[in-house]
């Protein structure tokens, strides 16, 4: 099974290059983030089309999260536990072959001296405690998104340049840290050892063309699904294609695992579907 998570920074106008990447790419589940897009404006016949179902929680303007998957999906939750009044949309859980996939668009957090940065801290707290309590599910769990933290200094080309930005501050780094104490595994980086790989290029200051970036864009994994890692990487020619999101593609590879029940859905949970946008 191949897993992605793609921040497409707007759906809609970049959504030739989402498809071109759907269709070349295949991967069997895809986390989206940033969609800029309601529920009704979300593209759900072309990437119907695409071979794909999809789940989604749009908003106008900002955020939103979609999973995508080649089988139907069953949706467990769409919000974090404790975010119920949070009108961002910025989580989405499902069932999907036998794994729970969980899609994640962590809150930016910038400027650093205002609310904005506390509301990530916050909401990074949320996450911690339902990851907990993934973890001790023992389901098979493959927590990914747009995390929106630098884990390192070896994770970005030059911390000088970012070190007044949220995602390089040392209380989002320490919650990171705290969520990979859980036991959660950085599949990307367990792959890629001591090798300096970027899932993001602003695009300000001729980034991309100098590979100036980032590593914020991760999947992690519980323990069931740790020893089936078989490859990750990050599908750079995305960036460079017209109009790019400022992000790549991010996935990683499992082998197929033993024959189990399927994991349970809460009664009441929905099936993914696809739909056309309201006129």
């Amino acid at each position: 099974m191949k897993i992605a998570t793609f921040n497409v920074n707007g759906v809609n106008p970049r959504l030739a290059n989402l498809i071109e990447w759907l269709e070349k790419e295949q991967p069997d589940v895809a986390c989206l983030q940033e969609l800029k897009a309601t529920d009704r404006q979300f593209p759900a016949k072309a990437i119907h089309d695409a071979g794909y179902h999809a789940l989604f929680k749009g908003e106008p303007l900002w955020n939103g999260v979609a999973i995508l998957s080649k089988q139907p999906a069953v949706e467990i939750r769409r919000v974090l536990p404790g975010q119920e009044r949070d009108e961002h949309a910025r989580y989405l859980e499902a069932a999907i072959g036998g794994i729970v996939v969980a899609g994640l668009y962590l809150p930016n957090g910038n400027p650093i001296r205002s609310p904005k940065f506390a509301y990530k801290l916050a909401w990074f707290e949320a996450l911690l405690a339902h990851a907990q309590a993934l973890w001790d599910s023992g389901q098979p769990v493959a927590l990914i998104g747009d995390f929106n933290v630098v884990p390192t200094d070896h994770d970005i080309y030059d911390p000088k340049s970012w070190k007044r930005d949220a995602l390089l501050q040392p209380e989002s780094r320490a919650l990171y840290a705290r969520l990979l104490e859980q036991g959660w595994l950085d599949s990307l980086r367990h792959i890629a050892g001591d090798e300096r790989v970027y899932t993001f290029w602003d695009y300000f200051r001729n980034h991309w063309p100098r590979n100036a970036g980032l590593r914020i864009d991760h999947l992690l994994l519980s323990k069931p699904l740790q020893a089936r890692l078989a490859d990750a990487g990050v599908d750079r020619w995305v960036r460079d294609r017209p109009k790019a999101s400022d992000h790549a593609p991010t996935w990683i590879v499992l082998r197929d695992g033993p024959k189990k029940r399927a994991v349970r859905a809460p009664t009441g949970a929905r099936k993914s579907r696809t739909r056309k946008p309201r006129k």
